[in-house]
Formats: structure tokens, sequence, C-alpha cells
């Protein structure tokens, strides 16, 4: 019988059966490359940390053939690689970012919180590319081949992208860090995500500036990798599975915080060493601040007409008293910011009678609302107020900024914009304010919850942070939103005291998100709502001392803290780097 040759196909696999069967391990690579393959695995890790350094574009290229390569169930290829470059969209994802971590945070033990904050989890504003990977779902799960059993097999393979995209990274020496600290609506909202595509995350991507030995949350002692013999189960399950892994996050960096880090790796102290106190101090030195060389306390005054339902156990009187005793350096918030070496600027945004003589006059022209029943400012007050306060805090030479208010009653304000603000119930925003009783407490919940009802019963409901203003709000906040965003404007820190001067740095940070880089909390207070607020803007307080001072005390204290750190910066030693 004639042995004929085998039909070999021109395309595909060439090999037989009989070849195949007669050595089953020859598709395998060669031994150094194998072992180069499993190297790769075992010495990838999540880096948090970037150098500033841009990428190649053929790198780039190569990293997104590889995730392009990865295995799709029915051959679907629902990845989507939107990579992101701009300042401005990286700044806002940080934002979020750590908006989350702050919430997550929360929910922690104390012990447990204060340990996780001492994790970096993510490098999105350092690293010079971000890519957001998302998953194209519009296909219906049916018309595609291993989908309609099982539907989410898009995402998973999208899973499978990025790990191919890690490996190849790991294997030309770039890092590569996994972020899921985003709302997934916030995330699609940012990138302008249609309806029907997905997220995984945000991949940072760029050349390391750590070179970890191993997986970061071992090194920090946070947890320990299961061994393999408690994850494999032969045959069928049997028993409980394990309970679910703790989170942990870190606070975001800005692109040249890279530079603080450089500066603090060469400190005779272990990184991080100052706690809270280091990351601030990495925050200054990104808007080029090493030194405190000038400061002042700006320190704003208003009364509320929303007094006259008793929602305060001062009478107004006293808002005009503290701002004359301001004027003359003898209030508790002036005497805190002499005593620290801080100047001080009072502004009278609207106190009963006549300007106070001695401050600078932003007093709002129109009139005046009580929220239950009339709108707080006009919308021609808001943009002369709001311009007046930037200008103010554009034509300032300060390195620091530290913000403080005087207004009786203006918690009930800060209360009932934080709710339109943040979603919040009447009950999580109110809190009893400056020696308040359970009858006061009560009679602001009426308060806030009457005009809150008003402001959303408004054709159209509140539109954004400057419409808040003017219906929910006061003089004094629409005055410190608009320094906040003059100082920053100029690329000056501002450091931020108590719910009311938070309530107006959010309402800036919703107007021009990139102000929150500028933005370091001096002090958590004992208003409900401030802890929340923090959250929202994704920071940490360096003093929670339970103050209900107001006047910018806290701010000040802090600042006195931020110069001190700059000089132990400045004093300690260097090691070779």
């Amino acid at each position: 019988m004639t042995n004929w040759a085998r039909p070999v196909p021109l395309v595909g696999d060439k090999t037989s059966a009989a070849e195949r069967a007669g050595d089953p391990r020859a598709w395998r690579f060669e031994e150094e490359q194998r072992r180069a393959v499993y190297d790769v695995i075992a010495a990838r890790r999540d880096i948090r940390r970037f150098r500033p350094d841009q990428l190649d574009p053929a790198l780039v290229r190569r990293l997104l053939a590889a995730a392009h390569a990865a295995p799709s169930v029915g051959h679907c290829q629902p990845w989507r690689f939107l990579l992101v470059t701009a300042a401005a969209a990286r700044e806002r994802a940080a934002l979020i970012a750590e908006r989350e971590r702050q919430r997550q945070a929360s929910l922690l033990s104390e012990d447990a919180r204060r340990r996780m904050l001492d994790l970096q989890l993510d490098g999105i504003a350092e690293a010079p590319l971000g890519i957001v990977v998302c998953c194209d779902r519009r296909a219906a799960p049916a018309g595609v081949l291993g989908r309609a059993t099982f539907p989410d097999t898009d995402m998973w393979s999208c899973a499978c992208a990025i790990e191919n995209l890690w490996l190849a990274a790991r294997a030309e020496g770039l890092g590569v860090g996994w972020v899921t600290l985003f709302p997934p609506e916030e995330l699609a909202g940012l990138v302008g995500l249609p309806q029907g595509v997905e997220t995984l995350g945000w991949l940072c991507l760029g050349w390391p500036d750590e070179r970890p030995p191993s997986p970061g949350l071992e090194r920090a002692g946070w947890s320990l990798r299961t061994p393999l013999e408690a994850v494999v189960v032969h045959e069928r399950w049997a028993g409980l599975g394990p309970a679910a892994p703790s989170s942990a996050l870190r606070a975001p960096y800005q692109l040249a915080v890279v530079e603080a880090h450089d500066q603090a790796d060469r400190l005779l102290t272990p990184p991080g060493s100052l706690g809270v106190l280091d990351k601030a101090l990495d925050r200054l030195a990104a808007l080029g601040v090493q030194a405190v060389e000038k400061a002042s306390l700006v320190l704003v005054a208003a009364d509320h007409p929303v007094t006259r339902y008793a929602v305060s156990t001062y009478p107004s009187t006293v808002t005009r008293e503290v701002l004359e005793a301001t004027v003359a350096g003898e209030s508790l918030g002036a005497a805190a910011a002499l005593s620290a070496g801080l100047a001080v600027i009072a502004v009278d945004a609207g106190t009963d009678g006549a300007a106070v003589a001695g401050a600078v006059d932003l007093r709002a022209l129109g009139r005046r609302g009580d929220l239950v029943k009339t709108d707080a400012l006009s919308s021609g007050d808001v943009e002369r107020l709001l311009d007046g306060g930037r200008r103010l805090g554009a034509t300032m030479q300060d390195q620091l900024v530290a913000l403080g208010e005087v207004g009786v009653g203006n918690t009930t304000v800060a209360a009932a914009l934080s709710a339109a603000l943040l979603g919040l119930g009447v009950s999580e925003a109110v809190g009893l304010g400056a020696g308040g009783d359970s009858a006061t407490l009560e009679r602001k919940r009426w308060v806030v919850e009457a005009a809150l009802s008003r402001a959303l019963a408004r054709p159209g409901g509140l539109g954004g942070p400057f419409d808040a203003l003017a219906v929910l709000g006061g003089p004094e906040f629409v005055v410190l939103a608009g320094v906040v965003l003059g100082v920053a404007g100029r690329g000056g820190a501002i450091v931020l005291d108590g719910l009311a001067t938070s309530v107006a740095a959010l309402c800036a940070v919703r107007v021009e998100p990139g102000v929150a880089a500028h933005l370091v909390a001096g002090q958590r207070s004992r208003e409900k709502a401030h802890s929340v607020v923090l959250e929202e803007l994704g920071l940490e307080p360096l003093l929670d001392l339970r103050m209900r001072a107001g006047e910018g005390v806290g701010a000040v204290l802090s600042t006195q803290m931020l110069s001190s750190g700059l000089r132990l910066r400045g004093l300690t030693g260097k090691v070779s780097p």
C-alpha cells in the first residue's frame, strides 16, 4: 500500500495527531524562555509610585497589542482602552479616588482606619498615562458564543486583557497600578462613556518610582498571601469559604509630588514618619512651598436672617463684636494668628449695621432672605461677592492662607448647604452648633428641612453650587469660596478650618475641580456634616480636637504645624541617593 504524504495546510496548525501524540511537550518554549515567563509573573506588582517621564508611543502600542491578544469568550473582544493624558482629567480622577478612600476608611475600626491610611493605593496623578479599561456590553449575551450561560464573560475577558498588559509592562520594566476606587457611574461620566459600556477601573502606567520585592500589603503588614493549598479544592466544594479580604486605601498625589517624594526619600527618617502631616507637606511641596515665609488668616464675618428662628443660643450682635475684636487683634482667631506670626485680614461680608471700620468691605447689597421663606442672596450679590473674594485671594502674596469665619447662625446655613450639595438627610447634616441644646437642635432641623423643601420645589430644583449659595447660603460662604478660587488660581495653598470654610471650599471645587489639590484640612470640627464634607473633598484633617471655636483657630494651629513640618524637612539630615 502506498503511503501518501499527509497534506500539510498552508495556514493554521501544521502538526499531525501522530506528532502531537509522539511528544505532547513539543509545543513548550525553551527552558530559559519558560523561566522568564514565571519570573515575570512572580515579579508583577501593583505599583503606586511613578516617575513623571513620558512613555514612548511605540512601547505603549506594544503593551496594548499584548492586551488585545488576550483570550475573549466567543472571540467577542469587548475591551476598549481609553488613554488619558490630560492633567485636568487625571486630577479629577484623583479627587474621586481620594474621596472614595476617605469614605471607605470611615467604615473601618479606628485602628484599621489609621493603619490603612498609611498605605498608598494609587498613583493616578503621578503616572504619565492613565488607561480606563472599558467593556462594551452592548452586544446581547445570546449573540456571543459562551455568554448566554455566563453573561459576565465579557467582563472576564477584559480582566484577562488587563493581566496581559500588566505582565507585558512588567517585562518591559514599566509599572502598572489597577485602581477601582471609583463609583462606576462617576468614572464613566468623567470619560464620557455611552450607555452599555462599563469600566473595570483605571490603570496607572509609567516608569515605577519604587521596585518592591514583594506585594505592598505584605510589606506593610496588612496581610499575607494565602497558601496555595488553602485555595485549591479537589473534586467537590466542602465546608465554608474564606471571609472577604480586607480592603486598604491611600491618598493620590499630584505629578509634582514626585519631586517631593524624591526629597523626602533623601531625609534621614523613614518615609511617611510624620504620618498625616507628611502627606500635607508633600502637597505643599507639589505647590512649590518649601518654607512658610508669609501666611495670613482671612476671617470673614456676616449675620444671618435665619437667626429669627432661634437656631442659635447667642444673639446676632456677637458677630459684629467678634469682627471688631478681630480688627483690634483681640478675638480668639486673631490672637491665635498673631501669636503664630500670621497676618490677619478681617472681611465684613454683611454684619448688621454699618460696615465695620478696619475690615475689608465686601457686603451684600440686596435684600437677604431667611432660607425658610426666601433665598439667602440675589444672584447678583453672589456674583459680586464671589468676584470680590476671588480678587482678594488672587492679590495676596501669602504661600499659606488660613480661612476662618464668624456668623451667628451660620452652622444652620452650613448644614443646609451640605445637605443640598451632598444629598444628606437633615439628621445627617444638622449638628448642635456652639452651645446648642436639644430644643435648639430641633429648631435647626426644622429650618433646614423647610429650606431644602423650598429649594427643591423650585422649577428645575437646585442648579450648580452658585445657585445653592444664592438659595441656601450666606455672604461669608460666597466670599470664602471666592478666596479659595483666587488663592488656588495663583498657586497658593489654603488651610481650611471648620464646616463653614469646608463647605465654601466644596463649592469652589464643584466649580473648578483643580482647586482640590490646593486644599489642606486643618481640623475636623464637632459639626455633624464636617466629616462627610471632608470625605467629599478627599481630605484627611491634621487635627481632630472636637473644636467649636470657629474664627479659623483650628486652621491657624494647623498652619503652625505645616510651617514646623517644613522646617523639620529643611533641618533633617540627608542620605546619599
